[in-house]
């Protein structure tokens, strides 16, 4: 799945400031440096958390999510930024944002739900997709930047009645309560990231409504529809590349994903003349390549990230792409072979 570089807003700052070099963290991730100086480019949404998490390992900012989140504003959503400040209720722009989140990111969302505590006259902002494992830094960073984006709609305080976190965060215990402000949640207790809010709050007017500019946001917004491509497999390899180190990368979730029944999904592949399989063989080998000659990143963490149960089922891959181990192929560098 891709998302908008708007995303990255902050990072090279961020990154800056902490005395690292944000262009050569992009590019260990797979993207070009262009991606950090445009709001637009359609980037792969796997790549753009993977660069959170090696900056923050390599700087040793467990943090970095959230340093991100705020440096970041409401303009980077573009046209939604206009539809979401002109609308006439917080309600209203909160339903307007799940309605057209897509725009920014297609598997990224918004929605309101119960509050997990059952306390009277709260809800709960749902933000997802968000596990119990895997990359925490771009999830820290996007539930972030929705409680930044509230307080500047509503103009200050709004009530937060607490942050539901479903994995356990790389900062220290106290860093998520001090940049909310309100009680954090952690682990499996939380079944979802989430901002815990009062439900008076979905009533609250927005000041400075222009109708017509929100009735022309929408306008353009309605317009928006994911592009389609003609052959199958760089679909795949894309939803692959999301997969990996979140979700299991199996026939019939990356089916899922692209709305194609896992048989159809495999005869478009060996019309191409490839098969599953060997797209995810082929997008594990260039991710760990480049993870082991581009980053320090510990090796497990890399099989995690390639979405290997175990170091070992690494090691093993390794000896079968190119007859070496991970740490041999790590030690000859980026031209040590292919």
């Amino acid at each position: 799945m891709y998302i908008r570089s708007a995303a990255l807003r902050g990072f090279r700052s961020t990154v800056a400031e902490l005395g690292g070099d944000a262009e050569r963290f992009v590019r260990a991730a797979g993207l070009g440096a262009s991606a950090l100086d445009t709001d637009d480019e359609l980037i792969s949404e796997q790549a753009t958390a993977t660069a959170l998490e090696i900056a923050a390992h390599e700087l040793a900012c467990p943090d970095l999510g959230l340093r991100m989140a705020a440096r970041q504003d409401i303009a980077m959503l573009g046209s939604l930024a206009v539809a979401v400040q002109h609308s006439p209720t917080l309600g209203d722009a909160l339903e307007c944002t799940s309605r057209y989140l897509f725009v920014h990111s297609r598997s990224l969302s918004l929605t309101l739900g119960a509050d997990p505590a059952g306390e009277p006259g709260t809800a709960a902002l749902l933000y997802g997709p968000a596990s119990s494992s895997g990359p925490v830094q771009g999830t820290d960073c996007g539930l972030g930047f929705v409680h930044r984006a509230i307080r500047f709609l509503v103009g200050g305080g709004y009530g937060l009645r607490g942050v539901e976190l479903p994995y356990r965060p790389a900062a220290p215990p106290g860093r998520h309560e001090e940049f909310f402000g309100a009680p954090v949640r952690i682990g499996r207790l939380a079944r979802a990231a989430a901002l815990r809010v009062p439900t008076r709050l979905l009533h609250h007017a927005m000041g400075d409504v222009n109708e017509n500019l929100r009735r022309l946001a929408l306008a353009f917004l309605a317009e928006q529809a994911p592009g389609r491509v003609s052959t199958v497999t760089p679909q795949v390899r894309a939803a692959v590349q999301e997969s990996l180190g979140t979700r299991p990368v199996a026939t019939h979730t990356v089916a899922t994903l692209l709305s194609l029944h896992p048989r159809t999904l495999q005869r478009r592949l060996a019309a191409e003349g490839t098969s599953f399989g060997a797209v995810v063989d082929d997008v594990r080998r260039h991710t760990a390549r480049r993870l082991l000659t581009t980053t320090d990143l510990p090796i497990g963490q890399i099989a995690a990230l390639l979405g290997f149960a175990e170091q070992s089922a690494l090691s093993r891959a390794a000896r079968r792409w190119w007859d070496a181990s991970p740490r041999a192929v790590r030690a000859a560098g980026p031209t040590g072979g292919h």
